[in-house]
């Protein structure tokens, strides 16, 4: 582990803030979790799965918000330049240590599968096929989240802007039924939607994978071009 990634760690997980957001996140997705098995006595993750995915449209950028604008706001970003370090290694690490929280917080929600299987019989494979879409999920979020950092000094304007962008994403996968059926297909390939939920079946799909990656790439490249620009125009 670099001494850059063991900063970024430090300076997420020595906060309380993330654990603030992980227990507020925890509580809402038990209580969204446990909500069907009370009301209509149905064991099953699938109601998770769909409330997780807003879920970590708004927990993501909260975790994600300060990384970059807190920098430039207290001033450390400058110090932070003069370091031997690449603008590449500093998104880096920034990535990683928000990644390393969000999986954290997937994590705590392992006591819901667990719970199904004193329950019943749950099919495990598509349980780690709900994980596997919700953690990729976050990859892009975070991603998107850093970029959104990157533009601001403030953090609200952070979230917000990687709020909308995630939102969007997730929004334009449920209205293709009003579409016509030519556009249908490839906006519904553009949302989180059908990728997620193919994964939750258990359909290992390398398109799905690929999709997410690229979208993590796209704007983990443009907080690198961002990064940069600053460099030149302070």
């Amino acid at each position: 582990m670099t001494p850059l990634l063991r900063k970024e760690l430090r300076a997420i997980f020595d906060s309380p803030a993330a654990y603030v957001v992980t227990v507020v996140m925890l509580l809402i997705a038990g209580y969204l979790f446990a909500q069907p098995i009370f009301l209509i006595n149905q064991a099953s993750l699938s109601g998770f799965s769909e409330s997780a995915e807003l879920l970590l449209i708004f927990f993501v950028p909260a975790v994600t918000m300060r990384l970059y604008a807190e920098e430039r706001r207290s001033g450390t970003i400058e110090i932070l330049s003069t370091l031997p370090v690449s603008d590449l290694e500093v998104i880096g690490a920034k990535y990683l240590a928000a990644m390393a929280l969000l999986t954290f917080m997937l994590a705590g929600t392992w006591v819901f599968p667990a719970t199904l299987g004193l329950l019943g019989r749950p099919d495990w494979g598509a349980v780690a096929g709900t994980y596997a879409g919700l953690w990729l999920d976050s990859a892009a979020l975070a991603a998107v989240g850093v970029w959104a950092s990157t533009l601001t000094r403030n953090q609200i304007t952070a979230f917000i802007t990687a709020f909308i962008i995630g939102f969007a994403l997730y929004l334009v996968g449920k209205v293709t039924v009003f579409l016509p059926p030519m556009l249908a297909p490839l906006l519904g390939f553009l949302g989180f939607d059908a990728h997620v939920e193919a994964l939750s079946r258990g359909v290992a799909d390398s398109r799905d994978i690929l999709y997410f990656a690229s979208l993590a790439g796209f704007f983990l490249y443009l907080a690198y071009l961002q990064v940069n620009l600053r460099r030149v125009r302070p």
